[in-house]
């Protein structure tokens, strides 16, 4: 009678006790009333609001999708909220990570992050996981690689494939567990080979992720018909710019070059041109190498390897822009005054040649430290490199005046043998060289980013939306503790404050940790085709032009440049692209958040075998986070490790979230975010991709 009722169109979610009186139930039986909507709703065949209000699960329900955390409980990230909701163990419905849900919020209170349950799983998002098998007497079961699965997966006598205990497989899970306490049920389908197999790690991870492996045979058919040499009508109409100085500065290990540099000295400052390979004149759109680049979205760089957006013929053959070969160019050509501010500039379809492949390496030793033999080896370049350095510096300062963020936390730099075992870690340096690339490149995208908004004509633009007020008013309320402040005119944050902050911390023992907890209370940078400006940047417009071969955005926009420079746009092309684009950058933003997140799954698995080989040695680092379960601390070399809550044996220690410090009951010590502290290595965990640190007490 009472789902009857609730079920019924004309009924409104009501509470319990207006509920009891519609259904005349006595005072006395309105506990057992209370007990059977409870037991419904954990059903999931009832919903309750936060404020108490009963009816059908969706009256109440919000979308969004199932984020699960390795200690079992997980975070919906809900369509139209901005912060996400919280769902313990307890409330998940069998819900796995990356799974579509429908959420009810149970509990919501100003300044608190709310609570909610998962009333319904609309789509799944794991029907194939890769993990490590374990044979037990009649059954096996498979731990998954993603720890965020945060349960092991049943696999039936006789559904095992043959794998022993050890192997690394693939699983298809054929019933998902429809209430809490059930494991997935699932079949192997593949052995990959034995988790200490070399090359296994990472295939594994490739296959866990659903990364691509081979090119399909339409995409590898039509790269044949594909010139391996620019031909010259296919320089004809174009703006010839091979007269001029043009060199590539890359890593030593790229192939890939995609974007080369000029520059001129003139009467009233530079001509900088920024010229980027036109990989749009041979991957025409919805051909199968177009078609394949997309559901790719961008190159992926993984440890040991590289999983490329377009084939190697293209991406390091005719679209590379290899020294002494000619070149076709889209090329951004920016009048610079001698304050660095840009006065003008011109997109144009070009031919190039590049006269010296140089390397981050080299530059640095020749405009820092002057090495004599490099010096002498590219004398013609010494100027240019000269007039870069000072142009790059120009236009930093530039940048940095009007707000622009750097965040300076340093990269892995991971060296493998030829087997893939780690060798040696350590942080990626940023030099002048990296430097001079960076300011070059951000200028091209932010001229051609401008030009295109202006002209009011469908575009993909690389937007960073401002921070959430509520997570920036939290950061201002930690660093007050510090002596320090952030000033939010009308509630919002604005780059320059964030920027002013960071100066402020900059040599005080609290830079890393603020520095730290500012880079958190950020958004994450996505395509659109709204330009509402790159607030990281402090930029009003932004889009990504300088990486086609790498990224599939870049591509997309350079078509739309190509069709605009030809007068190409009429009114049948623009309204291809405004329905084409929005699904493109919704696309391309997905695909790049697997890539990233693919890419530090990798790095953590080597990090890890990296480190086996110094369990029980001393190390001393700095503690990067803090959370209920104990504080990881970073090392020198960028590895990061766990000190579990459990192995602080000197007291019993309370989290203090809002000030990121764990605190001994007994003697009030603490562990913070950013202090130092020296720690021994006690395990490494390959399967959870885990390295175990406990204190070392100073002696």
């Amino acid at each position: 009678m009472l789902l009857e009722l609730v079920n019924d169109p004309s009924y409104a979610p009501m509470k319990l006790k207006e509920l009891a009186a519609l259904l005349e139930v006595p005072r006395e039986l309105r506990g057992d009333l209370k007990a059977a909507v409870d037991a419904l709703v954990e059903e999931g065949r009832l919903g309750i609001s936060a404020k108490g209000r009963i009816g059908k699960p969706e009256s109440f329900a919000l979308i969004g999708i199932f984020s699960g955390h390795p200690k079992g409980f997980g975070f919906v990230a809900a369509e139209g909220r901005e912060t996400d909701i919280f769902i313990p163990e307890d409330k998940i419905r069998g819900a796995l990570h990356g799974d579509r849900v429908q959420v009810v919020v149970e509990e919501e209170a100003a300044g608190k992050r709310a609570e909610g349950r998962v009333v319904r799983i609309l789509k799944r998002a794991n029907e194939t996981v890769v993990g490590v098998y374990e044979k037990s007497r009649n059954f096996g079961f498979v731990i998954p690689d993603n720890p965020k699965l945060s349960t092991d997966i049943f696999i039936p006598q006789g559904c095992d494939a043959g794998a022993v205990t050890g192997h690394k497989v693939t699983v298809r899970i054929r019933e998902f567990p429809a209430e809490r306490g059930k494991k997935p049920e699932g079949v192997v389908t593949g052995i990959l080979g034995h988790m200490d197999d070399p090359g296994v790690d990472i295939l594994s991870l490739i296959r866990a992720y659903g990364l691509p492996e081979e090119f399909p045979d339409a995409a590898e058919e039509e790269i044949k018909g594909i010139p391996s040499e620019v031909r010259e009508e296919e320089t004809k109409g174009r703006m010839d710019l091979r007269g001029l100085l043009t060199v590539t500065i890359d890593g030593e290990e790229a192939k890939d070059l995609d974007d080369a540099i000029t520059l001129e000295k003139t009467d009233r400052g530079w001509r900088l041109g920024v010229h980027i390979a036109d990989v749009a004149h041979y991957v025409k759109e919805n051909s199968p190498l177009d078609e394949e680049a997309l559901k790719r979205g961008t190159s992926i760089y993984l440890t040991d390897r590289v999983i490329p957006m377009l084939p190697h013929r293209l991406s390091n053959g005719i679209c590379s822009l290899n020294q002494g070969e000619d070149r076709l160019a889209l090329s951004c050509l920016i009048e610079v005054d001698e304050k660095g501010a840009a006065m003008g500039h011109e997109i144009a379809e070009t031919v190039i040649r590049v006269d010296r492949r140089m390397t981050y390496t080299a530059v640095e030793a020749i405009v820092t430290a002057r090495d004599p033999a490099l010096c002498e080896e590219y004398a013609e370049c010494i100027s240019l490199f000269e007039h870069m350095k000072e142009l790059a510096a120009l236009l930093r300062e530039r940048r940095m005046s009007r707000g622009s963020i750097d965040f300076d936390f340093p990269e892995s730099r991971i060296i493998l043998d030829e087997t893939g075992r780690p060798l040696e870690i350590r942080p990626r340096e940023r030099n002048t060289a990296t430097r001079i690339i960076e300011e070059f490149m951000l200028l091209a995208n932010e001229t051609v980013a401008e030009d295109y908004f202006w002209q009011e004509v469908p575009f993909l633009y690389r937007i960073h939306e401002k921070p959430e007020t509520e997570k920036m008013k939290r950061l201002a309320t930690f660093i007050h503790n510090f002596g320090c402040s952030i000033r939010m005119p009308g509630g919002e944050a604005h780059p320059k404050e964030v920027q002013k902050l960071l100066s402020r911390i900059e040599g005080r023992p609290e830079e890393a940790l603020i520095g730290r907890l500012t880079l958190r209370s950020m958004r994450q940078a996505k395509y659109t085709t709204q330009n509402i400006g790159h607030f990281g940047l402090a930029a009003r417009y932004y889009t990504h032009f300088t990486s086609p071969i790498r990224r599939y955005p870049d591509l997309q926009i350079h078509r739309i440049i190509k069709e605009s420079l030809r007068g190409g746009l009429d009114e049948a092309r623009l309204a291809h692209y405004t329905d084409l684009l929005p699904g493109v950058a919704a696309a391309c933003s997905s695909l790049e958040r697997r890539a990233e997140e693919a890419e530090r799954e990798t790095d953590k698995l080597k990090k890890v075998q990296y480190m086996e080989q110094y369990i029980g040695e001393e190390f001393d680092g700095v503690i990067s986070d803090v959370v209920g379960w104990g504080f990881y601390v970073e090392l020198a070399n960028t590895i990061e490790g766990l000190v579990r809550i459990q192995e602080l044996k000197d007291d019993y220690y309370r989290f203090d979230e809002a000030h990121y410090e764990l605190i001994g009951d007994l003697h009030r010590n603490t562990y913070k975010l950013g202090q130092t502290i020296r720690v021994r290595v006690a395990g490494c965990d390959r399967v959870a991709k885990t390295i175990d640190f406990i204190p070392v007490k100073p002696t």
